[in-house]
């Protein structure tokens, strides 16, 4: 996973609540065991509207997605995760993420942002207005910022510390390593062994 300090770009304001992970990526894209190319697949049945905002081109190329309440919630899938990223997402922003896809997103390196519905509904009204406009979210500091607005996130140290480094679930485990040669030299030779 890539360290992420800073996003910068455009926003595609998707603005709908409860959007569940089957609506993300559908479930005839599970069958696939790699992480990448479900781009193709992200809001699949939406997408067949030629008015969804995800075929409108003066969105295209957005790195933030502007979400409603709920987002990502429904069963545990990191396909949604993937898929997101895939087509070039690298943070959404809602009032609410339902906590799995939060999880997903923090394993996976797309920052998830929290922030109050008002300054949700402000950044949307601001994207459709004007789609060329530029979101910056900084990780460190918990901030996103577009033009007349500046508003702040939560994210645990721990949380922070994994974008930051880019450590995914092995990583995190492997900055543990001489702990665990030296638990694992301690054990009696019949007990199994990590090798």
């Amino acid at each position: 996973m890539e360290p992420v300090r800073r996003i910068v770009g455009r926003a595609l304001p998707l603005a709908r609540a409860d959007v569940d992970t089957d609506q993300i990526i559908p479930s005839q894209w599970l069958k696939r065991l790699e992480r990448t190319g479900y781009g193709p697949g992200l809001f699949e049945a939406w997408r067949k509207d030629p008015a969804f905002v995800l075929n409108d081109p003066r969105y295209d190329g957005a790195v933030v997605l502007l979400a409603g309440a709920n987002f990502g919630s429904g069963s545990s899938r990191e396909h949604a995760v993937w898929a997101l990223l895939d087509a070039g997402f690298r943070a959404v922003v809602a009032p609410r993420l339902a906590d799995i896809f939060r999880n997903n997103a923090l394993r996976n390196g797309l920052v998830p942002v929290e922030t109050d519905a008002d300054t949700v509904a402000k950044l949307v009204d601001t994207v459709r207005r004007d789609p060329t406009t530029s979101i910056a979210i900084d990780v460190e500091r918990s901030t996103v910022e577009a033009p007349g607005l500046r508003a702040t996130f939560v994210l645990d140290e721990f949380s922070r510390t994994r974008l930051l480094e880019g450590l995914d679930d092995i990583a995190v485990t492997l900055r543990h390593e001489r702990d665990i040669g030296a638990f694992e030299a301690k054990r009696p030779e019949w007990l199994p062994r990590v090798r």
